[in-house]
């Protein structure tokens, strides 16, 4: 049964959140990391993405399966530091920044090649 679904599969008691579930505020939501769990799932998420690194996988979304079977401790220890959603952001984030950085990189490589053309153009120098 799915959490606060209750309702619609008509169950006179509520399912129970996973055992792992952050702990729940007096208004009913869940309480924020602090400073101190925040700082583990960094590191955690750091070593996962070390492990990735040295086994050449870019998107642990895309490349989940494989993901698990080589970086399988690294993995472990992510998804029990940090949050559900913080694990699948971090995950889309590596993938997007690293697409910046290729495109960076060419806009920075064209610039360049712009820059020779144009002073080959003019005679070697600035001034000429």
């Amino acid at each position: 049964m799915v959490w606060g679904l209750d309702w619609l599969t008509g169950s006179g008691s509520p399912s129970k959140p996973a055992a792992n579930a952050p702990p729940r505020s007096n208004d009913g939501g869940y309480v924020a990391p602090d400073r101190n769990k925040r700082e583990i799932c960094y590191e955690s998420r750091d070593l996962f993405f070390e492990c990735l690194d040295r086994n050449n996988i870019l998107d642990a979304i895309k490349d989940d399966e494989q993901a698990r079977k080589v970086c399988s401790q690294e993995v472990m220890a992510y998804e029990r530091d940090c949050a559900r959603s913080w694990i699948k952001y971090f995950k889309e984030k590596r993938v997007m920044e690293w697409k910046r950085d290729q495109t960076i990189a060419k806009i920075q490589e064209d610039d360049a090649k712009m820059a020779a053309k144009a002073k080959q153009k003019r005679g070697g120098g600035w001034f000429s």
